[in-house]
């Protein structure tokens, strides 16, 4: 679907959104040395979405990791794997626009 700059009503319909303004990694089960890891589930991260596994949980503490990792030293983010199921895919969703 092709979406009318018109039409835009809000920042969350661009392709691109929600950037911490650095190139960010998706699926990742470990960070490279000058990465900041988001991590969720048994992947353990700089910050975290959720170690227990939570979707719902994730999707409350996403912009407060995608934050924390934009103020981080680390030039780059790497996120790890998150279930597309459910809340899942929208918070996968905004996160391949953040990587956009």
């Amino acid at each position: 679907m092709e979406i009318d700059a018109a039409k835009i009503e809000a920042p969350g319909q661009l392709a691109s959104h929600y950037s911490p303004g650095k190139p960010l990694r998706l699926g990742a089960q470990t960070a490279e040395p000058d990465e900041f890891l988001i991590g969720f589930g048994s992947v353990a991260g700089d910050c975290e979405l959720a170690p227990d596994g939570d979707l719902a949980r994730a999707a409350a503490r996403l912009y407060a990791c995608l934050h924390e990792a934009a103020t981080s030293a680390q030039p780059r983010v790497a996120v790890a794997p998150i279930p597309d199921a459910g809340i899942g895919a929208a918070i996968n969703d905004r996160l391949r626009r953040a990587a956009a």
